[in-house]
């Protein structure tokens, strides 16, 4: 086997919003055979389960009580938005232009469904009944995903299904939906490894999975509208009706929700975590729910501002 690339290497990859903002890879480069090589054999070599199979869960997180039910919501939430994606992602494949591009857009479906079944299986890891999964996703995270993922869902699904828009649904996976969540599942992976390494790992390999998504996607967004100009108009108004959509729908308050729990657990459990910083010079035990959502919201505005020039879409054409 070859050697495996940085960006896909699980020790040696950037951080996701590092890496989205700074790797360049092509859907020439990033085929089926570099996906062969890289994740399976690669990223995932003895991480069946997305992580070190040595990590365990704490049991003060299989305990009842604020930390756990945060990372229960939290993972019962991202299995069902992993999902969506999945079957969302599927209508880009008979639609591709090319077989590399078709070939890349069939290996982020199962990247998708590989992180769906993680976020699930780290459910039951943390103890949720095996019979009472999909309860308990629903008791958990139904509401939220009433409220945010299923508008999300139908807008996205009008654009790859119903209108078979190639260069739209790029534009939405890359810029206004994973783009968009990707720095919340950066902060998730920083904030979780000291109390939950099993699951910072599994947030690790699924973000070094989306740093592919991303530049990958926007490879291809900028490829397409550098070959058809015509459409520079057309598509910075659908990244901007999706980016609406996210000061409308109610995520800021789904996040602090979470964030509150976790404020809660992260004080009752100081004493685990210790000096650990979340970022340099910044103790995780002096953050507070404000402080880490608004960071996240800052890695967002540039991660969206560089991806946007990256494609041509800087300036409103």
């Amino acid at each position: 086997m070859s050697a495996v690339p940085r960006e896909a290497d699980f020790d040696r990859a950037p951080s996701l919003v590092d890496g989205a903002m700074s790797v360049e890879l092509t859907p020439r480069e990033a085929n089926l055979r570099y996906w062969l090589e890289a994740v399976p054999q690669g990223m995932l070599a003895g991480r069946p389960d997305g992580h070190d199979p040595a990590l365990v869960v704490p049991e003060f997180m299989r305990e009842p009580g604020p930390l756990r039910d945060a990372l229960i919501a939290e993972y019962a939430f991202r299995s069902v938005a992993e999902e969506k994606a999945t079957r969302a992602l599927s209508y880009l494949v008979p639609i591709a232009p090319d077989t590399e591009t078709m070939e890349f857009f069939a290996t982020q479906v199962l990247d998708e469904a590989r992180h769906a079944m993680v976020f699930r299986d780290h459910l039951l890891a943390l103890g949720v009944p095996t019979g009472r999964l999909w309860q308990v996703i629903e008791e958990y995270a139904g509401a939220d995903v009433r409220a945010v993922l299923d508008p999300l869902e139908e807008f996205g699904l009008k654009i790859m299904r119903d209108d078979a828009d190639f260069l739209g649904g790029v534009l939405l996976m890359t810029i206004v939906i994973e783009g968009a969540l990707a720095p919340a599942a950066e902060l998730s992976e920083r904030k979780w490894r000291p109390l939950d390494p099993a699951a910072a790992d599994i947030d690790r390999g699924a973000g070094i999975d989306e740093i592919r998504h991303l530049t990958v996607g926007a490879a291809i967004a900028k490829q397409y509208l550098a070959e058809h100009p015509e459409e520079r108009r057309r598509a910075w108004e659908l990244v901007a009706r999706g980016m609406h959509m996210w000061t409308v729908l109610p995520v800021r308050e789904l996040v602090m929700r979470r964030e509150v729990l976790f404020q809660q657990g992260l004080e009752q459990h100081a004493g685990v975590v210790g000096d650990y910083e979340i970022w340099p010079g910044r103790r995780l035990v002096d953050t507070t729910p404000e402080e880490r959502v608004a960071t996240a919201d800052e890695w967002t505005a540039e991660m969206k501002a560089s991806r946007l020039a990256y494609i041509g879409l800087g300036e409103t054409p």
